[in-house]
């Protein structure tokens, strides 16, 4: 009888603790990646503006990354602050679908948006382990960083953690 009451309430227990999370998004929200994505418009050079990061982790300085096309398609070598780690790619940056990519190393890369001129681009991934903006052209406007802001929270992101 004992045993059946001590189940019973560590069954009550069960759905009460939340796992660690492992990303900065919500994994049951839809992500959309551009489905219009023009990927020429990406060649050029990048700027790093923001990414997701732990709260109080020390975190690395914001990188960039330059985009060419190459013979067999977009190439990339980049250093980006990724989760307050500094990461670097160098090589292809494969068309997976509709605004989605695989970068030389990692998991895909998502595009979900870019304003209408190609200057600043907002990249997620499904998981949610991390998430970064993208800026050309100098300083990155109020509006701009609204919107891609916005199009984070839609996503799933927790803007809290955006820096």
């Amino acid at each position: 009888m004992y045993r059946l009451i001590a189940l019973l309430l560590l069954a009550g227990c069960v759905g009460k603790t939340s796992a660690p999370a492992t990303g900065y998004r919500k994994p049951a929200t839809q992500i959309y990646s551009n489905a219009v994505l023009e990927n020429d418009k990406l060649v050029g050079k990048w700027v790093q503006v923001a990414e997701f990061a732990p709260q109080g982790a020390p975190g690395c300085a914001k990188g960039g990354a330059d985009i060419s096309r190459g013979a067999k398609g977009l190439t990339i070598a980049a250093r980006l602050c990724l989760g307050g780690v500094s990461t670097p790619f160098s090589g292809p940056l494969v068309a997976a679908g509709p605004g989605r990519f695989t970068p030389p190393k990692g998991e895909a890369w998502w595009v979900i948006w870019s304003d209408v001129g190609y200057r600043t681009l907002v990249i997620g991934t499904p998981s949610g382990r991390f998430g970064f903006i993208l800026n050309r052209g100098g300083a990155l406007p109020d509006d701009r960083m609204r919107a891609a802001r916005e199009v984070l929270d839609w996503n799933g992101y927790d803007l809290a953690r955006l820096r």
